[in-house]
């Protein structure tokens, strides 16, 4: 399950709560270019969208920056940052909808990795973190950083 890219600002601005793994429709040259890892899910995030005649909306990837493939060809009228359907199940439909409309949750993608030969997007239930949220994020990790390196020294001190 090689990890082809990933949103390293999803776990800092967000409290993620549950995760999610859904396929991407793609066109077949960005499912090239993802697989050679030209894909950024900066300041993306998972929207709804619904359709005429259906009764549940869908999901979208919206704001992920895929590139055209350089070996493509002559391709007109592309656009890298379009909407890309996210494949998931209609009773995972209904509970994202209700959780996101219903407690103000945002989705934010984390990871694109392939799986067999299939791409995924995982992405995350979350809530918005304020800036002195971030701050104790970051005390606590740098606080647990020098725990771990203290003990390992004192392990590596001791002799037995």
């Amino acid at each position: 399950m090689p990890v082809l890219a990933v949103n390293k600002r999803a776990n800092f601005d967000y409290d993620i709560q549950e995760t999610y793994e859904a396929g991407l429709v793609l066109l077949g040259h960005e499912v090239k270019a993802v697989k050679t890892g030209h894909v950024s899910l900066k300041g993306s995030y998972v929207t709804f969208k619904k359709r005429a005649g259906q009764n549940l909306p869908e999901a979208y990837l919206t704001n992920a920056h895929i590139p055209l493939y350089k070996h493509a060809g002559k391709i007109t009228n592309y656009e890298p940052a379009r909407p890309r359907k996210l494949l998931l199940k209609k009773k995972e439909l209904a509970y994202l909808m209700g959780k996101k409309d219903e407690q103000g949750l945002t989705l934010a993608p984390i990871k694109i990795y392939t799986k067999r030969s299939f791409i995924k997007l995982e992405f995350g239930v979350g809530k918005g973190r304020k800036k002195y949220d971030k701050r104790e994020v970051i005390k606590k990790r740098e606080l647990d950083r020098n725990i771990r390196t203290l003990t390992k020294n004192k392990i590596l001190n001791t002799k037995f």
